[in-house]
Order: structure tokens, then C-alpha cells, then sequence
């Protein structure tokens, strides 16, 4: 197994593992999670719209069903890093690091599946 093919799958599990810990926590730590969307401005009833769609990112860039479909799951990753990144910025609650990891995970994960799965 050569290194992009590495650095591909272990870039997309680590991606999959922070996206199922942020659904984790967007159903089952509700009112902890209801704050901190309160506390960085964003309205809370787009928590379970989110998470739902961060399942069914996972799921299009782990089916590999559509090039097209994959494209816009990576996407939506990749703006969600950014928003979480400046979120927590701005707020200055000095929980931007993991973003920044989702982010570089995310980049990783795009640009090694586009030469290992096409």
C-alpha cells in the first residue's frame, strides 16, 4: 500500500471519527451543544438539520456513489470547518484547534481520494 492510499484512508477515518463524535454530541449533549451555538450567534434549530447532514456527508463520501455527490459532501465539510474554525475564534472559547484538525483532515482526505478513488 503506497502513501497517498495511507494517507487516504487513515485522513477519512480521522474525518469520520470527528464528524460521528460532533453527531455524537449534537443528539445526545443537546443543551450543552444548544449553548454553545447560543454563545457563537448561530440559531439552534439547525443542531439536528446538521447533524443529519453530516451523516449523510459521511455516508456519500464513504458509498463513493457519485463523484458529484461526494464533491458537495467534502464541500459542506470544508465550509463547516472554516464557519467552526472562526466561530470559535471570534468567541474566543479556545476551542478552534479541533477545527483547524477537521479542516486539514478534510483537505487531506479530498485531494489523496481524488488520485486513490476516483
Amino acid at each position: 500500500m503506497n502513501f497517498k492510499k495511507i494517507a487516504y484512508w487513515l485522513s477519512t477515518a480521522l474525518l469520520t471519527a470527528i464528524m460521528f463524535f460532533s453527531v455524537y454530541n449534537y443528539f445526545f449533549n443537546n443543551e450543552m451543544i444548544r449553548g454553545f451555538f447560543e454563545n457563537m450567534g448561530y440559531p439552534t434549530y439547525i443542531i439536528y438539520p446538521l447533524a443529519v447532514a453530516k451523516i449523510l456527508g459521511l455516508i456519500a463520501i464513504w458509498g463513493n456513489f457519485s463523484k458529484w455527490l461526494k464533491e458537495w459532501a467534502y464541500a459542506g465539510f470544508f465550509f463547516n470547518s472554516i464557519l467552526a474554525f472562526f466561530a470559535h475564534y471570534m468567541v474566543s472559547d479556545g476551542q478552534h484547534t479541533g477545527a483547524v484538525i477537521a479542516f486539514v483532515v478534510v483537505l487531506i482526505s479530498y485531494f489523496t481520494g481524488k488520485q486513490v478513488r476516483p
